[in-house]
């Protein structure tokens, strides 16, 4: 465990790999509820991809500067409301970020854990921009957010080793 906060490793990660893995995830993402129904969408890939490079960078800037670049692209390529996913994202890299720096999350339990939370706190937000902000009707089940966090943490599981190997080693 690290001393102190500066003791604590900044992922890097090549430039490429940013853009290619945040391009693929708003594209499946966008794609994939199509395939297979909008009732089904357990599964909140920018969302993952946001928590991994917030966690790793440890900054909360860029951690809030990837998660609202990613929910504006979503939602520019899903039809919804512009800012809503934005809002939510920005949320969650803050969140993120800052809890990378007061932990040490190279422990894949600590990391599934916040996937888990950030995922539910993302669809509360949804929910609250949604119905409060905006006063727009959203059909909601509760199951269903306990099943996209269930549906990303296992993501999580396979993506963060996956991801992990591309790290810039000093």
């Amino acid at each position: 465990m690290a001393n102190s906060r500066r003791d604590l490793e900044i992922h890097k990660y090549p430039a490429p790999l940013y853009l290619f893995v945040i391009v693929l995830a708003l594209v499946l993402q966008a794609m994939l509820p199509r395939a297979f129904g909008q009732n089904h969408i357990w599964f909140d890939f920018p969302l993952v991809i946001t928590i991994y490079f917030a966690l790793g960078r440890r900054s909360p800037i860029q951690g809030m500067l990837i998660g609202g670049f990613v929910g504006i692209f979503e939602d520019a390529l899903t039809g919804r409301p512009l800012g809503v996913n934005g809002i939510a994202k920005t949320l969650a890299g803050y969140l993120a970020a800052s809890v990378g720096i007061r932990i040490d999350v190279q422990n894949y339990l600590v990391r599934v854990m916040l996937n888990f939370a950030l995922t539910l706190l993302c669809n509360a937000v949804y929910l609250f921009i949604y119905r409060v902000l905006l006063g727009m009707d959203l059909e909601w089940n509760w199951l269903t957010p306990l099943f996209q966090s269930i549906g990303n943490s296992i993501i999580a599981l396979i993506l963060f080793p996956f991801l992990d190997r591309f790290q810039i080693r000093d």
